[in-house]
């Protein structure tokens, strides 16, 4: 079974979060995910994610407090998420891949339809903001 490994950002703004909805021509399409991508062989989870959300967003971020690895399998392949709670240091949000984003607060993330794989991340984001905001 294929397997990917993957950096995902968990952007913060305001007091929101940044989900991004996969495009029709994606797999998993049109599921909500946080924007980030595969990790190329020889690359760190950070340097992907810098390079990833340049070039699907067109923004730079600082990458803060990295969450627990997450992994998950779906029935064609498994994927293991680098997840890191980020924030926009320059750039303007332009969709290069996905359909559509969104900035909700954390505790309105389940509302969407999330990739599953996601799931355990906004589970322990949801966590992780709760202590700090407790």
């Amino acid at each position: 079974m294929k397997h990917i490994e993957v950096a995902c950002a968990i952007i913060e703004r305001e007091g929101k979060v940044l989900c991004t909805q996969r495009s029709e021509t994606m797999s998993l399409p049109l599921k909500w995910e946080f924007p980030g991508g595969k990790i190329n062989e020889g690359e760190s989870p950070e340097e992907c994610l810098k390079r990833e959300l340049a070039e699907e967003l067109g923004i730079e971020v600082t990458i803060g407090a990295p969450l627990p690895v997450s992994s998950h399998r779906y029935p064609e392949f498994s994927i293991t998420l680098y997840p890191f709670i980020c924030k926009i240091t320059s750039g303007e949000i332009v969709l290069h891949e996905h359909a559509d984003v969104s900035w909700l607060p954390p505790e309105e993330l389940q509302d969407l339809d999330w990739a599953e794989a996601d799931g355990p991340v906004i589970e322990e984001y949801q966590r992780e903001f709760d202590r700090k905001n407790g």
